[in-house]
Order: C-alpha cells, then structure tokens, then sequence
C-alpha cells in the first residue's frame, strides 16, 4: 500500500490549502488517536501523546484541531509547546508515551507547516504504522463516551529537561569555558533553548535569530541562511558560529574566519574524531547527496560508508540494519545514535566541539583534511504528477553529462520529498565542468515541464 499523505518527512504543505486545514488535521487526530489507542500498541493501558512544535503562528490553530482529534478518540495529551524536533523525540520516550507530534515545516517558510510522528521509542513512525493511519482517514470520526474522552495538560518543564539532556550528551570532565560561539536560532524552536545549553557548558554566547514573531521563522537566518550567522561571527570575533532550522534538527557550522561547513564536513569531523578514539561503531551512512569526496575521505580511513536514499528516516533505516550509530546529510541533519534516537542540531554540534576540544583544533583544522568536491544543485519547479525524469531528453542530457565527467563525478536526479521540486545535482573535480553540466540537464527538465 502506498502513502497517500505522507512524505519522507511526515505531512506538509501550504497552510490553509489541503491537507494542512484544521479539518483535515483534527481527522489527522483522531484517525492517528485510534491506531495508536489499539491493544497492539498500548498493551491494553490508556494511551498518552506529546505535541510539539516550532514558532509559526499557524501552530496554534494546528496544535488545537490535533488536540481535539485525539481526544475524541481517548487520547490524553501532553502540550509541550514551542520547542525542537529532537525534543519531542526525546520527551516521548523519557515520559513512555505511546508517540510524539509534531507540529512544524521544518527549514521551509511560516506559510507552509506540517505534522510529523515519533513512536515511543523515539524514531519516527514505521511505514506500517503510517499506513495504518492513513487508513482511519476514510473513516468518520466516532467520538467516545464523555467518561472516556482524553485530557489535556501542559508539560511545564519541557525545555528544562531538554536543555538537560542536551547537556548530559556532553562528556562530564569538559566544558566550553574560554569559547565564544554565535548560536543562530532562525527565529525557531531553539530560540530559548541553544543559548542556554552552551552557555550553561562555560561558553560565551551571542545568540542571534531569537526573536521569533510567528512570521518570521528561517527568514534571513539559520541552518539555510547563514549570511548573518558568519557576519556576527566575524563582528564579534568569535570562536565559531552555529546555525539551526526552524525545528531544530539541522546543523551548519562556521569558523573563526566565517568560512562555512556542511553536513558531510561535519560529519566527517565527528567520524574522524570517533576513529582516533576507537569508539567509531562500525561505519558511517550519508545519502545519494553526500558529496563523492567524503567517500573518498572514508575510504582513506578504511571506515566502511554506505548511502541511503535522501532522507533521515532513510538514514536511520540503514543505521538500524547495519548496526551503526554515525550517519547524516550534507544538509545537516546528523545522527549519533549513542546519544539520541533522531538527528538533533544542538547535540551534533556538542559532538563537533567535543571534537575540537579533545583535539585542541580549529574547526577549519579539524575538517581540513576534507575538501569537498564542486557540488551545483539546481532545483526545478515541476507541475504535480509531471515525471520529467523518464523524457528521453533529459536521459540525453544526463548520459551526455556523464560521458562529459568521464567517470570523475557524479550526476543525480531526484524529486523532493517536500516541494513541487525536481533537483538537479551534479558534483566533480573540475567546476566549470559540473556547472555547465547542471544547467543543460536543468534547461532540458524545464523545457519538458513547460510541455
């Protein structure tokens, strides 16, 4: 059975357009509330849920049409109000409840949101168990009696205990005393949790994109708009600078000289601390985007790599059936699975700069030894339901880019799991190669999508 409504990363789309209506996310509700009220997945006990979510303004309206739905079918619930992705993931599991919610878009803009679920574990929802909900959606909502209808609470201590746990990933004899670090919140679910997690482990902290108006989340700031984030890093002359999604699961990174660093650099920095200190717990996973030289990187290393499909939910997936604990995306989402169940923006860069501090490196000397291949990526608009991908003219121009890379780079083409997108991705040795590569398969999408 194929999902109908879920993407790779949950429910998303424009607010007010379907399925991001309150009738639709109170359906959401309630069909998610009996799935999981089932005897297979409470063992027979009342069934309690968490929602979360990040600072848009729509997160009211969502927050309450998901809070009614599931207490109409029984459900009791946790209001955890605004704070990150990863916090969620870790609440749901440390208070045993049967899943966490929650209510966010992400990195994209305030006027898109969505809902994504977490198990009790704190992964995310099986396909299975997405299936499953999708399923209920067809059905009418059957409201339970007066005595067996859900309540709900807030959860007073949320961020206090997630700014605990955060703390407690890092090793207990090390601290970030004599740092300075600018911590960019992108106006998200960080906001009043980053500054204090660094600040209680010794660092002087600036924080900027902390002011969130419901509006303005990831606008100019964070993990996909770190020009602010390196200006205030070189103004305040600081140590190194740190930028987060709007959720708070995302991570990019920049130097004492504003340089900045991805995912896969990041990455490559945790990998290869964990290999100096023999706790590297077999290999490492990246995806289908991950650029070719941090391949190479592992290969030099004999650190066994391994690519997933785009996505963290696919990252996890082959974590979980290899037995490893490092993996993660050029973008930025990082998994440490030793440390959290889901990838979490403020742990992986504790991670970093564990590294840096056992090392008493620079940033830009600890991922110095990786140098990224020219990656261009260019994204598409394509109308829904249009596959441009099996147009014998965009096969031409891919072929004809590979037979132009000659075997030094790559070419990939995939739909995004979010938006109406088609992205172009070439990478190899020699830029103005790749550049010219991505726009003649670019222009030949674009030609087929406007047919």
């Amino acid at each position: 059975m194929s999902r109908k409504y879920f993407g790779t990363d949950g429910i998303r789309g424009r607010v007010g357009e379907f399925p991001i209506t309150p009738q639709f996310v109170m359906t959401l509700g309630y069909a998610a509330g009996r799935v999981l009220a089932s005897a297979e997945h409470t063992a027979g006990e009342r069934s309690a849920v968490l929602i979360g979510k990040d600072t848009r303004i729509s997160g009211y309206m969502l927050e309450s049409a998901l809070q009614a739905g599931l207490i109409a079918a029984g459900i009791d619930v946790y209001l955890a109000g605004p704070v990150p992705t990863p916090a969620v993931a870790y609440l749901t599991r440390a208070l045993r409840l049967q899943a966490g919610i929650v209510i966010s878009a992400s990195h994209n803009p305030f006027e898109d949101n969505g809902i994504k679920f977490f198990s009790a574990s704190g992964n995310k929802l099986p396909d299975s168990v997405e299936q499953e909900i999708e399923a209920g959606l067809d059905q009418p909502i059957k409201i339970e009696s007066s005595d067996q209808l859900g309540k709900a609470r807030r959860l007073d201590d949320a961020v206090g205990r997630y700014i605990e746990f955060c703390k407690g990933t890092f090793p207990s004899a090390m601290n970030l005393r004599g740092m300075k670090i600018v911590v960019d919140c992108a106006h998200g679910a960080t906001y009043h949790i980053a500054r204090n997690v660094f600040h209680e482990l010794g660092a002087e902290v600036i924080a900027i994109g902390v002011q969130p108006d419901g509006k303005n989340i990831n606008d100019g700031y964070g993990a996909t708009s770190p020009a602010n984030l390196q200006k205030a890093v070189l103004e305040h002359h600081a140590d190194i600078g740190i930028a987060l999604d709007g959720d708070g699961d995302r991570l990019v990174m920049v130097d004492s000289n504003g340089k900045l660093y991805d995912g896969d650099q990041l990455l490559y920095v945790i990998a290869l601390h964990r290999k100096e200190q023999g706790k590297l717990r077999g290999g490492v996973v990246g995806t289908l985007m991950t650029n070719l030289a941090f391949e190479h990187a592992m290969k030099q290393m004999n650190i066994p790599f391994m690519r997933a499909r785009v996505g963290d939910r696919y990252v996890m997936e082959l974590l979980q059936q290899q037995g490893w604990q490092l993996g993660g995306e050029n973008s930025g989402h990082i998994i440490c699975l030793d440390k959290h169940s889901t990838g979490d923006g403020i742990v992986s860069a504790l991670e970093v700069l564990h590294a840096l501090r056992t090392k008493k490196q620079s940033l830009a000397e600890a991922a110095g030894g990786l140098q990224l291949y020219p990656q261009i990526l260019v994204n598409v608009r394509i109308a829904k339901g249009v596959d441009c991908l099996a147009h014998a003219k965009v096969q031409e121009a891919v072929t004809q880019a590979e037979r132009e890379l000659n075997g030094c780079g790559r070419v990939l083409l995939r739909p995004s799991g979010t938006e109406p997108l088609l992205r172009v991705m070439v990478e190899g040795e020699n830029r103005s190669l790749v550049e010219q590569c991505a726009k003649q398969i670019a222009d030949a999408v674009r030609k087929q999508a406007s047919a």
